[in-house]
């Protein structure tokens, strides 16, 4: 929660500061967050690499647990489809490139912002912190009304690492290894996804 809240407050302070104070070109141009990116990225990856726990969970797991990120990703798809024919001047593939973020909103809003341009990728950006914060915040109705895999598949990406802690506590202990592996495949498949969408 606190993470969050950091995050929208670092969120905040950038755009007060690109409103009201002249920032150099070098950081406008986004050379800037295209490095980052690749910095997230390697770090990311050398996250999972080194986690030798996730390795071994996911060979003492059956293949049905593939079932759980296969199913976050259709229900967002048919969620943002829903949307986009609501919504006015946004396409179906705009729609689908923000969905395809799965809660991961410092990658998926920087590629949104390369191909898409400013406008979308502070949508991606503001959707996919949204959907974080809820998976946090009302994980204990979501279990309730929905099922102990509700904060899991509402948590999308971030059911490794952010969410991780409230499915533990609402979901129980068991579902641990499932959040994880759900969050890893999910995380695995947003470049890709969202790149789709963009150039499609």
């Amino acid at each position: 929660m606190r993470e969050s809240l950091v995050i929208t407050g670092c969120f905040v302070a950038g755009v007060l500061l690109g409103r009201f104070v002249a920032m150099p070109e070098f950081f406008t141009e986004g050379g800037v967050a295209l490095y980052v990116l690749y910095g997230l990225m390697f770090l990311v990856g050398v996250s999972i690499g080194r986690d030798r726990e996730i390795l071994k969970a996911l060979r003492q797991q059956s293949l049905k647990i593939a079932l759980v990120p296969l199913a976050t990703i259709l229900g967002t798809f048919t969620g943002t489809t829903v949307v986009s024919c609501v919504i006015q001047g946004r396409s179906l593939t705009d729609c689908l490139a923000v969905g395809a973020g799965f809660g991961y909103y410092s990658l998926s809003s920087v590629f949104i912002t390369q191909y898409k341009g400013a406008e979308l990728g502070t949508i991606a950006l503001v959707s996919n912190m949204l959907r974080e914060l809820t998976a946090l915040l009302a994980a204990p109705w979501l279990v309730r009304f929905f099922g102990k895999l509700a904060p899991i598949a509402v948590g999308g990406a971030t059911s490794m690492d952010t969410t991780l802690p409230v499915v533990t506590r609402y979901s129980g202990k068991e579902f641990v290894v499932v959040s994880m592996v759900h969050g890893m495949t999910v995380d695995f498949c947003v470049p890709f996804l969202v790149t789709f969408f963009c150039t499609i």
